[in-house]
């Protein structure tokens, strides 16, 4: 049985699922699948302060190879509807596009994965290996209970991979025009400048942090973190918010605060990263008048190297196109970030050029030419 991207994608879109609420559209996919022979494992999990996460493991063959595919179910909210020009759930082609949240992030992968299984496996009798799926309901939230768990979950039960492919939109003008074999790291942080508060008619009784917030600010971006490798952009730290808390006219506050956001690249570490803004910092305040925090990281830096999986995405992706894709490391985290724990992970997908936006849409054709892909990628994987 094969069946048709185009209508696999229309289905899932029409499933709302925003996150975390993606138990309909996680049960829709397994009927799907276990309808072409895949043993489906339902994976709810749940943690205190965290919303219950609907998460799906599907499984078909026991022998090796191992390839996996993960990718996600739930979608960004939709903001007011009465701004899309197609209802966001309606799943409506158009013009050669299909509507609708999550037509390009990511549902739309999904289908073109399964649809590929699915004329892949079809007529097969004699298939050895194995093809499972990774989907997950909470990749836009905090992903607490999603991948991380399932990937426990697969190394308690004896289900890890040996390759994965993650099908978020990774091209960048048309599918297989570009790859993901590694993402920069990404760091949260707060730089405090403590000052002393007053009323603003005395000043001479206060002193004003914000002055020394916006000296600190300059001296962290005066220069470059690094300038990168062949393979990395250099690392960025962007400034997201400044803040004092005080809603008092005539008010010093005591207190200034920036939050940033740093993507960094394998020249880095936290502790690295860290020594060097305090550096920067310590050029324009005294010690004790700023103080720098750093968050756990939300990814690190990766690499994927492993030749065989670069060789058969690669090559697949030529036979389709007759091109070779470029390989980047740039753009934002994905949970390939925790993939790449327990084996080789590379991202493939369509090109993300309306994720998250009002009327987010898909090319129909690029859902067939990524089907192809797909399917040519299973066929130089299993059949050498």
């Amino acid at each position: 049985m094969s069946l048709d991207p185009e209508d696999l994608t229309r289905a899932l879109v029409r499933i709302p699922s925003i996150t975390p609420d993606a138990k309909a559209v996680v049960d829709h996919a397994a009927e799907v699948l276990a309808a072409l022979g895949f043993a489906c494992t339902p994976l709810p999990f749940s943690a205190p302060d965290t919303p219950d996460v609907d998460n799906l493991f599907a499984r078909i063959g026991t022998g090796a190879p191992h390839l996996a595919f993960a990718g996600h179910l739930d979608v960004v909210p939709t903001g007011p509807e009465a701004n899309w020009g197609h209802p966001p759930f309606g799943g409506e082609a158009d013009g050669g596009h299909l509507y609708g949240r999550g037509a390009i992030d990511m549902k739309s992968g999904v289908a073109c994965f399964i649809a590929a299984v699915s004329e892949y496996l079809s007529g097969k009798e004699d298939f050895q290996g194995s093809i499972s799926l990774i989907l997950t309901g909470d990749e836009e939230g905090p992903a607490v209970n999603g991948t991380v768990k399932m990937l426990d979950w697969m190394r308690e039960t004896g289900n890890l991979p040996n390759h994965c492919i993650v099908g978020e939109p990774s091209s960048l003008e048309t599918p297989g025009d570009q790859i993901k074999v590694g993402r920069r790291g990404s760091i949260s942080g707060r730089l405090t400048a403590i000052g002393k508060q007053g009323h603003v008619a005395y000043p001479h009784l206060a002193a004003n942090p914000i002055p020394l917030l916006a000296r600190m600010i300059e001296a962290i971006e005066a220069e470059p973190l690094d300038a990168g490798t062949d393979r990395f952009q250099p690392s960025n730290l962007e400034f997201t918010d400044v803040s004092t808390g005080n809603t008092a006219g005539n008010v010093i506050p005591g207190t200034a605060r920036a939050a940033f956001n740093i993507r960094y690249n394998v020249t880095q570490t936290p502790n690295t990263l860290k020594a060097a803004l305090i550096r920067r910092i310590a050029r324009v305040a005294a010690k004790d008048s700023f103080r720098l925090d750093l968050d756990p990281p939300a990814g690190e830096p990766f690499l994927t190297e492993d030749e065989t999986l670069l060789a058969t995405v690669s090559g697949a992706i030529r036979d389709i196109t007759g091109a070779d894709p470029d390989l980047s490391t740039g753009g934002g985290t994905s949970d390939a970030r925790f993939i790449k724990a327990v084996c080789p992970v590379v991202e493939v997908g369509l090109a993300g050029k309306t994720m998250h936006e009002v009327d987010e849409r898909v090319p129909v054709a690029d859902l067939h030419r990524q089907t192809a892909i797909y399917r040519r990628i299973l066929e130089r994987y299993f059949n050498g």
